[in-house]
């Protein structure tokens, strides 16, 4: 049996002065502030938890991640996705496709480095990681330069 699910996650960005690194997939982009959030803000691997959580039915983001941040001080969404990996017994991942909605950063040239990092975090392959940008023609809030959000589909084969 094949089963996909759906994730999404946006953050508005920090100040222009804030000091917090934008970190995406578990990368740290240069030249644009962090995004708003009480852990890193990662969008990217937020979506890719939700997705998780459609597939297995516990959902991580929310009291999960909200312990795991605020009261053990783990502000890294790497933890919050390998929680959602340990919910994943008797399933295989076949694809994550992720798609980024912001004008800025340009993400472009570091779509390869991304992709390397949500294969690595998910131990699967980069060719098994679809990864695109778009700025939606500013039609958005993230097109219009406000923050960033994923969208990301997860498809896996039950054992």
């Amino acid at each position: 049996m094949f089963i996909s699910a759906i994730g999404q996650d946006s953050h508005r960005f920090e100040h222009q002065d804030s000091k917090k690194p934008l970190t995406l997939a578990g990368v740290e982009i240069p030249g644009c502030p962090g995004l708003e959030g009480n852990s890193d803000a990662d969008v990217v691997l937020h979506a890719i938890t939700n997705a998780l959580s459609g597939i297995s039915g516990v959902n991580i983001l929310g009291a999960v991640s909200d312990r795991l941040c605020l009261e053990e001080g783990i502000t890294d969404s790497r933890a919050y996705l390998k929680k959602a990996l340990q919910t994943m017994e008797g399933f295989r991942i076949n694809h994550v496709s992720v798609s980024v909605e912001a004008l800025r950063p340009h993400l472009s040239k570091h779509i390869p480095s991304l992709k390397q990092s949500v294969a690595e975090l998910l131990s699967i392959s980069v060719q098994q990681v679809g990864f695109t940008a778009t700025t939606g023609e500013g039609l958005s809030a993230f097109g219009r330069g406000e923050g960033i959000q994923a969208l990301v589909i997860v498809s896996v084969q039950k054992l």
